[in-house]
């Protein structure tokens, strides 16, 4: 199979491989799904039967439709492809919002570049029906009302912003003080949205998002759409969006060099 990439081919693969997952995962939702825990010791991870279903379903195309890439997935780890293109999975982005039935967690897919850029990115939150997408064109949302471009806000000014963040308590305290700057600083700030917040951002309602403890596939998704709306992502350094880790998006330059002044100094 040819490595050349088309937007439109790569963009209906996505959206096929969205609608899979959710067909895959919606009989889980508020369902009482059972949990299992990731994580060692007294830490909480949640996984479930969702998770992998939603993953499961989106390899099984991804092998059929482009099995020269490789796949880095959340719940089973990294397959190597001869293309140089990853994709990178996430089936269900804010496990502890699904489990509460709340409807902001979302399924993130991202195709990567050889250099491991993000080309392309997904940002589904199938039950309330919003796509937020990103490509080399630019970042649109996809609703049952049809298709409609996103542009990030225009504020300027840290203390007319709306940030979020999914949950301080996260953060070690040195990103906590750093946190609290910011919440003091800003008009209005909002908790536990995971990646639903940045296709927010991208569409204008919020903005500044900052995070920390990523992991690549919570990160790749997010970049290609609130760049492609014209915002900002960046580490708390100030540099380039990394994959993993700490990531702050803003709306403009003046929102992030404000918010940078306080993120910086509790930057990995």
């Amino acid at each position: 199979m040819s490595h050349a990439i088309d937007e439109n081919d790569i963009l209906n693969l996505t959206r096929q491989l969205a609608d899979a997952a959710w067909s895959a995962i919606q009989p889980h939702f508020r369902t009482g799904v059972e949990t299992e825990n990731k994580a060692a010791g007294t830490a909480y991870d949640p996984v479930t039967l969702a998770d992998k279903a939603g993953e499961e379903a989106i390899r099984a195309i991804l092998a059929r439709e482009r099995p020269d890439d490789g796949i880095d997935g959340e719940e089973f780890g990294r397959h190597e492809g001869s293309s140089g293109w990853t994709w990178l999975l996430d089936p269900i982005d804010g496990t502890r919002a699904f489990i509460a039935g709340l409807p902001v967690w979302t399924t993130l897919i991202a195709l990567v570049d050889p250099d491991g850029h993000p080309v392309f990115g997904l940002i589904d939150q199938p039950f309330i029906g919003e796509r937020y997408f990103g490509a080399p064109s630019g970042s649109f949302l996809e609703t049952r009302h049809g298709r409609t471009p996103l542009k990030v806000s225009t504020c300027t000014d840290l203390r007319d912003a709306i940030i979020a963040t999914t949950d301080p308590f996260i953060m070690t305290p040195a990103e906590q003080g750093a946190w609290t700057h910011l919440r003091h600083t800003a008009r209005v700030t909002r908790y536990g949205l995971d990646a639903y917040a940045y296709g927010r951002l991208a569409a204008g309602t919020v903005d500044l998002v900052c995070e920390t403890g990523l992991q690549a596939h919570d990160v790749a998704a997010l970049v290609p759409v609130v760049r492609g709306a014209g915002g900002i992502a960046r580490d708390w350094r100030g540099n380039e969006a990394k994959l993993g880790a700490q990531i702050v998006c803003a709306s403009s330059e003046g929102v992030f060099e404000q918010a940078l002044i306080s993120l910086r100094r509790s930057a990995e």
